[in-house]
């Protein structure tokens, strides 16, 4: 369906499905060339309000929003939000082509022509948000393998890129790949967004409508509104509310991050009955050693600062007791304060080019800080309270009964 256009008649409404690759200097042709014939009444692109405004504005980002990141706990979807964005631009680079050309035209002419403009795709961070909470944390290692592969192993050549072109959107042949080993990916990340996008193109108002979308998404979009457009507008909007929701976490590792502090304390209450002080003494200086070390090790692998680093092996025996608490972070805080990021770190985020990259950047890097403190004081947890846990199994085994 690539740089082809999929004409749709209901009831009196005719929607062009124009199928681009977000990388190729066709697919800018295409869109001019179909919304000039056309003339539509609305023109709808594959894109949220965040999008938007970075692919017009080309915002970047300042020491305002890293911190809000950090407070809000939304580091891994802003590095999963980066890695996908530089992968992206990286194609682009090597055809040539600023990606998302074809979206950029599209909005330019609809100005030029007083068309309307419909932003059509769900908020991205509601995809990657719904994305990390379906997941379990097997199928979290296996997306982090997936997409540092993708991204930072062997890159096909100019050549070979434009002949993936003709078959396909690389980034939904990327998504794609991934989803035959992690599901969830392919069924929030494409199957999700196509009913939504589809939805969003059903209460457009409007006689004549171009919408401009990745080629990967066409077939997928275009069964569903053949198959739907006859639902009633409160009906989708019931359907468009329900994809745009948060749901609880199905991992049984949420729930551990409150059962395990639990549990440690329940054993060191019950070491002091039948062990005495000593053994309280000891079970404080495991968690406090083994938690806040291998949070400072985490700290350290990312080049921390020294001082971030006493923060994360002080902060972690603490925050490990609290899940609503991270000792990352505080180590992000005080990275961000010692090592204030320079204006272009901001302006290098669009172009980390390899891992190494990531670890030069100052905004990556207390990123990565923060990810690798929260890592190492999560493994911290476990092993210190297993190490707690064999001090006092024979005499916890004395008091079952025989």
């Amino acid at each position: 369906m690539l740089n082809q256009v999929v004409r749709l008649e209901l009831d009196g409404e005719v929607i062009h499905l124009v199928g681009t690759a977000h990388v190729s200097r066709e697919s800018v042709d295409l869109v001019r060339k179909t919304i000039n014939e056309v003339e539509p009444d609305v023109v709808a692109v594959e894109l949220c309000q965040q999008r938007h405004d970075a692919i017009l504005d080309q915002r970047r980002w300042d020491d305002t929003e890293i911190e809000k990141v950090i407070r809000e706990g939304k580091t891994y979807l802003f590095l999963m939000q980066l890695m996908l964005t530089n992968f992206q631009r990286s194609i682009g680079d090597e055809l040539g082509i600023k990606p998302g050309s074809e979206m950029l035209e599209s909005i330019k002419i609809a100005k030029e022509r007083n068309i309307d403009v419909a932003l059509v795709d769900r908020d991205i961070k509601i995809s990657l948000k719904r994305t990390l909470d379906f997941l379990s944390l097997k199928e979290k290692f296996k997306l982090l393998y997936g997409m540092v592969w993708e991204m930072f192993g062997e890159r096909e050549s100019a050549d070979e890129l434009m002949k993936q072109l003709d078959e396909g959107d690389i980034v939904t042949s990327m998504v794609e790949e991934l989803g035959r080993e992690v599901p969830s990916i392919k069924k929030t990340l494409l199957d999700e967004r196509d009913r939504y996008i589809a939805n969003k193109l059903l209460d457009i108002e409007g006689k004549s409508i171009v919408a401009v979308l990745g080629a990967g998404h066409i077939n997928g979009i275009k069964g569903i509104i053949e198959s739907e457009h006859s639902k009633s507008k409160k009906d989708r909007g019931s359907e468009l509310r329900e994809l745009e929701e948060i749901p609880e976490s199905r991992s049984v590792w949420r729930y551990m991050g409150y059962l395990v502090p639990v549990l440690v304390v329940v054993l060191v209450a019950a070491g002091f009955f039948l062990k005495g002080d000593a053994f309280v003494f000891e079970s404080l200086v495991k968690w406090v050693v083994i938690n806040g070390s291998l949070s400072a090790l985490g700290a350290l692998i990312a080049f921390a600062h020294p001082l971030s680093i006493l923060t994360a092996f002080v902060a972690a025996p603490l925050t490990s007791l609290n899940p609503l608490l991270a000792a990352g972070w505080f180590a992000g805080l005080m990275e961000a304060k010692m090592r204030k990021p320079k204006v272009k770190d901001f302006d290098g985020l669009l172009e980390l080019n390899s891992l190494r990259d990531y670890w030069r950047n100052g905004v990556t890097r207390i990123l990565l800080v923060i990810a690798f403190a929260n890592l190492g004081s999560g493994l911290g947890t476990y092993i210190a309270g297993f190490s707690i846990f064999t001090s006092i199994q024979d005499e916890l085994i004395a008091l079952l009964p025989i």
